[in-house]
């Protein structure tokens, strides 16, 4: 089940937060409950999205994205992503995460984001995101200058890029053996 209640206390505590920059950082806070483990009792890789989706949602509070998607009526959609998981979150644990747009290109808006327990990153999630209205997608430069970004997007670094152009070697539909 989605955790709603976090979700409500992750946007509650966020309106009154500072506003960011559209590329600046938001850092969030959350406990691995006993409900996040699975059977080996560290957090389940699943619930890991669901937790940066926690750590997004105040994010977007904070540089206005979400009062520019309620007041255009457009919506935003995760359209890929890559998480590199390096070390347990245990139960009971907290952990401190990064979140912030690191870029975009001419059709996607790029999110990073990490999870720390202590000095120790645990996992780290690249997002390629999409902001959409009823004609498509909404070209990430106009949301920019709706959110009072001057200039183009920050270069991406080299592993974003080189993941975009991976991505984009894959078949798609892929190939499933028998249809």
């Amino acid at each position: 089940m989605y955790p709603l209640l976090r979700l409500i206390k992750g946007d509650l505590t966020s309106r009154n937060a500072p506003p960011l920059p559209l590329t600046g950082t938001h850092v969030s806070y959350h406990l691995c409950w006993p409900w996040d483990i699975d059977p080996w009792a560290e957090l389940n890789n699943g619930r890991t999205l669901t937790l940066y989706d926690l750590g997004r949602v105040p994010l977007a509070n904070r540089t206005g994205l979400r009062k520019a998607l309620v007041d255009n009526k457009w919506g935003m959609t995760v359209a890929g992503s890559s998480v590199r998981y390096r070390r347990r979150v245990r139960m009971f644990d907290r952990v401190r995460m990064h979140s912030r747009c690191i870029g975009w290109d001419h059709r996607f808006l790029y999110i990073d984001q990490s999870m720390w327990n202590g000095d120790i990153c645990t996992s780290q999630a690249l997002l390629r995101t999409a902001i959409t209205s009823r004609d498509g997608i909404v070209d990430p430069a106009h949301v920019a200058k709706v959110l009072n970004h001057d200039g183009p997007s920050p270069e991406l670094p080299d592993w974003v890029k080189g993941w975009i152009s991976a991505d984009g070697e894959r078949p798609w539909p892929p190939k499933v053996e028998g249809i």
